[in-house]
């Protein structure tokens, strides 16, 4: 897709109101509620994590209760303002043919992911390139980046992800990038009181390009635990005890094998069939 076609949207999605959030979205409100507080600076000198290990997971709404209420003295609730949920906005960046979804779908050594990312309550935006490392981290590299370009790669974003992809792989810039699929979300993030290691829990997920948009079925919270060891956290610990196994999903090749069924997506068929709606009209 070419950039004038996709467009980002000028603001945030809202809020649901308590009468219509589904159950994930009560989940995670109800559990922020029972951990203390946390500001950005303090968490982000704790447990910055830009090279980590990820692990993700689809917890049910119950089950995510359990976690949060089990751990509640271990871990503290991000809060900016008075406000622990915020909105989230992606536009991902590929060529033409799609290579850097190729490069996922093949399990590449040399892979990247180039996107924008706004904080919507604040219309913050950055430019970000994930890496994935020799040793299977992930690695993160970001930059400022206009709020009103951000369906746009500038000449300062085009130089950040030719750097990285340089140091990272040897690797040249892909020449013909452009807007892919927009993701959009809440999130509420927790860190542990160690600060090794930090929970991103989203609901409300919603992945659309100009023609269609796929929801998530609003049943289970999206959890990324990210720890600076191999062995994992104490979240991940827990999770295996309430019987949650990790998932393999990205949120951009899950938006685009739902919205081009004619690109193969083995292995995400597994996570649209139980975690998605089936791709509409995008509104």
């Amino acid at each position: 897709m070419s950039a004038p076609t996709l467009q980002a949207p000028r603001r945030g999605r809202r809020t649901r109101g308590p009468a219509r959030a589904r159950p994930a979205e009560r989940a995670v409100v109800a559990a922020g509620a029972l951990v203390e507080p946390i500001g950005l600076t303090e968490l982000n000198a704790m447990a910055e994590l830009q090279t980590r290990v990820d692990c993700k997971y689809f917890v049910p709404a119950d089950v995510f209760r359990r976690l949060v209420r089990g751990m509640a003295d271990e871990l503290r609730v991000l809060e900016i303002g008075g406000q622990r949920d915020f909105g989230y906005e992606s536009v991902y960046f590929d060529t033409a043919d799609l290579s850097a979804y190729r490069a996922h779908v093949q399990r590449r050594r040399r892979r990247f992911k180039a996107r924008t990312r706004t904080y919507t309550d604040t219309r913050l935006c950055m430019f970000e390139v994930k890496l994935s490392g020799t040793r299977g981290e992930t690695i993160k590299q970001r930059v400022p980046h206009p709020f009103d370009r951000r369906a746009e790669l500038t000449d300062s974003a085009l130089a950040h992800l030719a750097a990285a992809l340089e140091s990272a792989h040897h690797q040249e810039l892909p020449a013909g990038l452009a807007p892919s699929v927009i993701t959009e979300y809440r999130r509420t993030t927790f860190v542990t009181r160690a600060g090794d290691a930090r929970l991103t829990c989203d609901v409300s997920l919603v992945c659309h390009d100009p023609a269609r948009a796929v929801r998530d079925t609003g049943t289970h919270v999206l959890v990324e635990s990210k720890s600076s060891g191999h062995r994992g956290s104490a979240v991940d610990r827990f999770l295996r005890e309430l019987g949650v196994r990790p998932a393999s999903v990205s949120k951009y090749c899950v938006g685009i094998a739902a919205l081009r069924p004619d690109l193969p997506s083995n292995p995400w068929h597994q996570t649209l069939r139980r975690y998605f709606t089936p791709p509409q009209a995008a509104s």
